[in-house]
């Protein structure tokens, strides 16, 4: 009742405040606070909001079908990835111009942020955010964690810039209270007195998976890739750091054939930093298979990232479909270009990040975007589903006709079980797996073990990288968005994990069955076989 209440207090304040002079619609708004939030008082005026606009792109739907087009092993445009000039994105000159001077009317300067042109940002008090948007700024407390973060629950702009603004953030979007990356399992311990690189033979594996393991169970050549222009980004939040102490020491105990120099390529945005504090993980996971380097997210024109893995994301019911549809564009905008895009399916199973309480299953976000690889977890030797890898079917996006076969006959043998709880009809995930438990890492100069598929996401990405690189040396195109290739050809170039389940919500989630499931969807990688699919 009281959520009700606050909501249509939100839609008074949208509707019926002090008349403007231009007509005002609601944009967006959210029928009730998120689970885990809490309603705390209005914010206070005087605090400032750094708000940010995205324009309307001039031709999504273009943008799908070049995608699609350059995507499919089939088509004749395969690999013929797109200039950043072709890839759909800028504004009409119409809407700049109409929003620029709506904005000026309020005595606000806004500052273009995006190369396309499509995002602005500004900064205003909370008095001047509830006059401009028409609402009522808040503030909202997560009851677990404490944090407080000012929100809507829905906002208004001008009638006549509804074919021109996308929307408005952060303003009915929450925040992931949860970093949801991997947990240590194990406290940090010394340097080891032993050689773990040959050490780490399959039996060990059971328990401890390292660089030695995955080359085993993957067939990851240990020979150096070729290619200097090969380059795999990660991703890096909420201040995670990747310090090179901790990598010089991970290779020289993991990968003594690697010369321990090996470093990485710094890029931040945003305002970002690292320090080469020690962090609460170490995150050089990649580099231990042969990946070049890891490479700027800002390339010249002229080049582009082969790889960007990234092992952060969040609950989908947080996220406003307006910025979910806006960030899964951009993931096309990747694609496009020939960037494979991986995220982390996420750590709780179906449950996301909600508690017990739940009743329906929570899809994590980006993994719902049809149009980027979502990665799931698996554990143990021989290979089964690990209990906490994320997976299940987007209430927000449709899914996609390349998964449809595999999902069907997923569905087909799941009959009733769970009905009612997710959306038979919404995008699949994850795409692919891949060892996520019981992985070695080095962290403040000593070894421990973590758990996550924020693990299992650039293990993966570091195969496509290896297999980009045989691609360009041969002078073929690179794999570029994955899923066309992972649900056709690349279907049985994977390892198909069949045991295993995902809990949550007081159920035992989805099963692992053959082919396709929602815990780790087609499987994890092979190699050799995937070399072969590829046209190696």
């Amino acid at each position: 009742m009281l959520t009700r209440a606050i909501f249509i207090s939100y839609l008074a304040a949208a509707c019926c405040a002090t008349p403007l002079v231009r007509s005002m619609q609601v944009h967006e708004a959210r029928e009730s606070i998120p689970e885990g939030f809490v309603h705390s008082g209005s914010a206070p005026q005087d605090t400032v909001l750094n708000l940010r606009l995205a324009l309307v792109q001039s031709d999504p739907a273009g943008l799908e079908k070049a995608l699609m087009d350059v995507s499919t092993p089939s088509s004749a445009l395969y690999g013929q990835h797109l200039s950043k000039e072709e890839i759909f994105v800028a504004p009409s000159p119409d809407s700049v111009v109409a929003v620029h001077s709506w904005l000026a009317d309020n005595d606000i300067e806004a500052k273009t942020i995006s190369p396309a042109g499509d995002w602005l940002s500004f900064a205003i008090p909370v008095s001047k955010a509830n006059v401009l948007l028409d609402t009522e700024f808040s503030v909202f407390t997560h009851e677990e964690t404490g944090k407080t973060s000012i929100r809507t629950l829905a906002y208004s702009i001008p009638a006549d810039l509804k074919g021109h603004i996308d929307l408005v953030h952060p303003t009915i979007t929450f925040p992931n209270p949860f970093a949801r990356l991997p947990a240590m399992v194990m406290p940090p311990k010394v340097k080891p007195a032993v050689n773990i690189t040959s050490d780490a033979v399959p039996a060990s594996c059971s328990s401890t998976i390292t660089p030695a393991c995955l080359q085993v169970l993957y067939g990851i050549p240990t020979t150096p890739a070729k290619v200097s222009s090969n380059q795999l980004g990660v991703s890096g939040f909420i201040e995670q750091f990747a310090n090179e102490a901790d990598l010089k020491t991970f290779l020289t105990d993991f990968r003594p054939d690697i010369p321990s120099t090996t470093t990485f390529m710094l890029q931040t945005l945003d305002g970002g930093e690292n320090p080469q504090i020690q962090t609460k993980l170490a995150s050089k996971r990649i580099l231990t298979f042969n990946i070049p380097s890891v490479s700027p997210l800002k390339c010249p024109q002229s080049s582009y990232l082969w790889v960007l893995t990234t092992s952060y994301g969040q609950n989908e019911n947080t996220i406003s479909r307006s910025l979910a549809n806006n960030l899964c564009n951009a993931y096309a905008q990747l694609g496009a270009r020939g960037t494979s895009i991986l995220f982390a399916s996420g750590d709780g199973g179906v449950a996301g990040s909600q508690t017990t309480r739940c009743t329906t299953f929570l899809p994590t976000f980006p993994s719902g975007c049809p149009f980027m690889t979502s990665v799931g977890a698996t554990n143990g030797v021989p290979e089964t589903s690990a209990s906490f890898s994320s997976g299940g079917f987007s209430n927000f996006f449709a899914q996609p006709s390349y998964q449809s076969s595999a999902v069907s006959s997923y569905l087909t043998a799941l009959g009733n079980t769970n009905s009612g709880k997710f959306n038979r009809s919404g995008r699949a995930f994850p795409d692919v797996s891949a060892q996520g438990n019981n992985i070695e890492i080095v962290v403040g100069g000593g070894t421990g073990l973590v758990v996550g598929t924020s693990c299992s996401s650039p293990i993966f990405a570091s195969v496509v990288a290896l297999l980009n690189d045989g691609l360009a040396t041969a002078g073929k195109p690179l794999l570029g968005f994955l899923n066309l290739f992972l649900y056709s050809t690349g279907a049985l170039a994977l390892n198909d994990i069949t045991t295993g389940n995902n809990p949550g919500c007081n159920t035992n989630g989805f099963p692992a069955r053959a082919r396709w499931d929602p815990v780790t969807g087609l499987g994890t990688p092979n190699f050799s076989k995937l070399k072969t699919a590829v046209g190696l």
